[in-house]
């Protein structure tokens, strides 16, 4: 499912854990601003990752390490592959007895 609308901003998403902290319901937030009980509720468990309130997941550095890496990866993968073709190609085309 494609996503409706851009990332909400940092420091809404702050403003939203920090309501939840004091005390309002991520339902009662929903009602009032747009996004869902569901997402401000992962806010609040991502907020507690990140400040060592939970240990069931990644903290918000360790995701943005892993999605780097990842990326990084896949670009090697990429030219690790170019470089493999390219060496086939040379290996072909150079006259024999010329290595």
């Amino acid at each position: 499912m494609p996503k409706s609308h851009s990332p909400y901003p940092r420091e809404f998403r702050r403003q939203m854990v920090e309501l939840v902290r004091a005390g309002r319901t991520p339902q009662e937030l929903s009602k009032e601003f747009e996004p869902s009980g569901e997402a401000i509720r992962n806010w609040v468990r991502q907020a507690d990752r990140d400040e060592g309130l939970r240990e069931d997941g990644l903290t918000t550095a360790d995701l943005e390490e892993l999605r780097r890496l990842r990326q990084e990866n896949k670009q090697l993968r990429i030219e690790r592959e170019i470089l493999a073709k390219a060496a086939t190609w040379v290996t072909v085309q150079s006259p024999r007895g010329v290595m």
